[in-house]
């Protein structure tokens, strides 16, 4: 069975997805009203996902779910966000968040992305995600440090990085570089492998990061 620990700042929302969480047979194995508690909940009660808040009093979710990765690698941290495009989100995800739901997500829904992180699986709702491609598009990158692995690229896949990176879909960079759809799924698992992102938010985050543009 599946083991979750919550992190919220409202005990209401805390209740609430404790219930809706018991009711599609997951374990609750711990609440915490903030992030440092957070982080000590998740030591003592070793969860398979944290679902984080991120807006809270002292140590805020970012923070916590740094800490929380950083001691636990295997825990997966789904953050919980009122806001379809927040900074904190991208922050979260660079701290090792393995993806992000908005609060006012189904009962089903909740269950199921629970289910697919503690599988190993990224959970990004899809409507923040095409929110923050959007938002990362309009604007030109600005680099603000290398990371690891980007030297390991062809420079196919830095191409194909960069096109991920101005919100491309595979489709688009099938069209634009005038390569097939399973050319590009290919590249696109190589350089996720290569640079050890788990999904296409976090390449996002990644391309922006390296200052790369089409």
């Amino acid at each position: 069975m599946t083991r979750v620990l919550i992190v919220d700042d409202q005990d209401l929302v805390r209740h609430g997805l404790r219930m809706i969480l018991e009711l599609g047979g997951i374990e609750v194995v711990g609440e915490a009203p903030d992030g440092l508690r957070a982080v000590t909940a998740a030591a003592e009660s070793q969860p398979d996902v944290v679902l984080m808040d991120l807006r809270m009093p002292g140590v805020d979710g970012v923070e916590a779910t740094r800490r929380i990765v950083d001691a636990h690698p295997d825990v997966r941290v789904l953050v919980l966000t009122t806001f379809d495009v927040d900074a904190h989100v991208v922050d979260a995800l660079r701290a090792g968040a393995s993806g992000f739901l908005l609060k006012d997500v189904t009962a089903e829904a909740l269950i199921d992305a629970v289910t697919a992180a503690a599988a190993g699986q990224p959970v990004v709702a899809p409507a923040v995600l095409a929110r923050m491609m959007a938002h990362y598009s309009a604007r030109p990158p600005i680099p603000t440090r290398s990371p690891p692995g980007l030297a390991d690229l062809s420079d196919r896949e830095r191409e194909i990085l960069a096109l991920i990176g101005a919100g491309r879909s595979n489709a688009e960079i099938s069209a634009e570089l005038f390569i097939s759809m399973a050319t590009v799924k290919t590249h696109v698992r190589h350089v996720f492998a290569k640079l050890g992102v788990r999904d296409r938010a976090q390449a996002v985050i990644l391309a922006r990061d390296a200052g790369l543009e089409p």
